[in-house]
């Protein structure tokens, strides 16, 4: 995610290459960075954090403490943003002596532009701060900024582990397009387009997925047959019992 981070932030030019310090322990990782999104790279946060604007965490959340312990004291005005699941901002002020904090939810399509990202930020975040966030995180896709942090555990569970339900679904109706007897690469390419196509249509159509799905549905037809299986089989029920169980985890991080 750091690295889709970058790339995004370097190549829409919101950000010069020069502008950007990256923290990477591993060598190899550091001189792949550097060669490849031009940014200045060090192993160790002492050379680079104390004149930043902004510092982005994007470490593993059991790391924290650890990375904590090498930032050292920032200054005031320093602004925080952290992309740690289930991190809360208590934890990170704890943890950093430090109050200007910024808790973000990205997901993995941010590599391509494509990331929904929902945040939220502490009081002592400045207007100006939101802002530069606000055109930071829209580098990624679409943003989305919530009051209350509760949102964030919530967001987690849904938009945050969304895409591995998509390609659970996808390699789903894969494999049932393959039991029937379709040639694996056909099936993929309908299922891509089919889902594409769909949740575009949805978007533009400002219709409820329900009245869309009933008019996708003929008394009968092979549509209804196929829903009656899905029901069958509690797909509504396993789905919300699935995002409930990434919620609750997602709390204990």
């Amino acid at each position: 995610m750091a690295e889709a981070i970058i790339g995004r932030l370097v190549g829409s030019g919101i950000v010069s290459a020069g502008d950007v310090c990256v923290v990477e322990p591993v060598q190899a990782r550091r001189e792949l960075l550097q060669r490849e999104y031009g940014v200045y790279t060090f192993a160790d946060p002492s050379a680079c954090v104390e004149g930043a604007d902004i510092i982005l965490l994007a470490v593993k959340p059991q790391d924290l403490d650890t990375v904590a312990g090498q930032l050292g004291a920032l200054h005031t005005s320093q602004l925080v943003v952290s992309i740690l699941a289930g991190v809360r901002v208590e934890r990170l002020q704890r943890s950093l002596g430090h109050s200007c904090i910024v808790r973000a939810m990205p997901n993995t399509p941010a590599r391509i532009g494509r990331s929904m990202t929902v945040w939220t930020s502490t009081p002592q975040v400045t207007t100006e701060q939101k802002d530069t966030t606000k055109r930071i995180l829209g580098t990624l896709g679409e943003q989305l900024y919530v009051p209350d942090e509760k949102y964030l555990d919530m967001a987690t569970a849904l938009s945050g582990s969304g895409p591995a339900y998509v390609f659970l679904f996808v390699e789903a109706l894969v494999d049932g397009a393959v039991r029937i007897g379709m040639p694996r690469a056909m099936a993929q390419t309908l299922v891509e387009a089919t889902l594409l196509g769909s949740v575009e249509y949805l978007r533009s159509s400002g219709v409820h997925a329900a009245e869309l799905r009933s008019g996708v549905t003929s008394p009968g037809g092979t549509t209804a047959a196929a829903l009656h299986e899905l029901e069958k089989g509690s797909l509504r029920s396993t789905v919300a019992e699935a995002i409930a169980a990434a919620y609750e985890k997602a709390k204990t991080l």
